[in-house]
């Protein structure tokens, strides 16, 4: 076994070169934010989708489209409105009058990279729209289906719900994101560096580091880092403390988790816990993978009851609260 992980160890740290090319890349543009570039690219490199919750002007849309164009690969940015319709999205039947037929025009969904910028400004309808090629990878125009292109993810923006107009995501597409980041604001330093970088003549621009069938290789070695048994069940007893937080957590949190997680997260917490060990030029998981991957898995998927709010205890709070209950391996 201690073979087979050398010999993992070793693929990892081969394939994951670029990952430090695509940093370096990305902070020629993006000042500070590692975390919010990481968990991008742990959702490149699994399928995941991604959604980013900040408020505006903190580089959400400028990260992604700089990732975006350090691997060569289609990228498309969708603003959405309140206005926006769902054949926006995806395409419509265009009838032609010349020959008297029905032909399909695709919509900007059909790329590798999808921007949904600012998600909740456009009604339920529209964010609806997207559940079928989020969960299937693939869209219905009329009669016909379409496959969307491999890879393909979308990576969501949208700002917080107590901003003046905008809609709450349903809870049926918040699941559908492998990860929620919330960005918050940056420091001091990192904020006269971003003063410098922005009012300078030289507008830096991001090259090309890595190509598809590089990227597809890097994915299926994610899919080989070695999770050993005790971090599964470690990852098994944090998801299930969401759903029983009095039996697992010693009771610490009874009455205070409304719904918790469901599989899908246990199966997205090993998959990113995979990708971060990668990122890290690992062939092993750690229970640091997880734990540093964990809240960004799960905080969008516990809910709280009225007692936490009633305690100021948000999502996060608890989460965080069951890392520190759950022992760790």
């Amino acid at each position: 076994m201690r073979g087979d992980i050398g010999v993992v160890n070793d693929l990892v740290k081969a394939e994951s070169a670029f990952v430090d090319e695509v940093m370096s890349e990305v902070s020629k543009v993006i000042v500070g934010q590692q975390a919010m570039v990481e968990r991008v690219l742990i959702g490149i490199l699994t399928g995941g989708h991604v959604l980013l919750e900040g408020v505006p002007g903190l580089a959400k849309t400028t990260t992604i489209n700089t990732i975006a164009q350090t691997i060569a690969a289609r990228f498309q940015r969708i603003q959405f409105t309140p206005d926006l319709l769902p054949a926006d999205l995806i395409g419509t039947m265009i009838y032609n009058q010349a020959t008297g037929e029905f032909t399909t025009r695709k919509g900007p969904i059909f790329a590798n990279l999808v921007l949904a910028d600012e998600i909740n400004r456009a009604p339920a309808k529209v964010q609806s729209a997207l559940l079928e090629a989020m969960q299937e990878r693939q869209v219905t125009i009329g009669e016909n289906t379409f496959k969307l292109d491999d890879p393909f993810l979308v990576l969501a923006t949208q700002n917080p719900i107590e901003q003046e107009g905008t809609y709450p995501l349903p809870e049926a597409q918040t699941d559908r994101f492998m990860l929620k980041v919330v960005v918050g604001y940056p420091s001091r330093d990192e904020e006269r560096k971003i003063l410098d970088l922005m009012t300078g003549d030289m507008q830096r621009e991001p090259r090309p580091v890595i190509e598809l069938d590089r990227l597809a290789r890097a994915k299926g070695v994610v899919s080989q880092v070695y999770l050993d048994e005790r971090i599964k069940q470690y990852i098994v007893d944090l998801v299930f403390a969401t759903r029983e937080p009095a039996l697992v957590a010693k009771g610490q949190l009874k009455g205070l988790v409304e719904y918790g997680a469901s599989p899908r997260a246990t199966i997205f917490l090993a998959r990113a816990a995979r990708a971060h060990a990668f990122l890290k030029h690992r062939g092993f998981v750690l229970p640091e993978d997880v734990k540093s991957i964990g809240l960004d898995v799960l905080r969008h998927r516990v809910i709280p009851t009225y007692e936490a709010e009633a305690e100021n205890l948000t999502s996060d709070d608890l989460v965080r609260r069951l890392f520190e209950l759950v022992e760790v391996p």
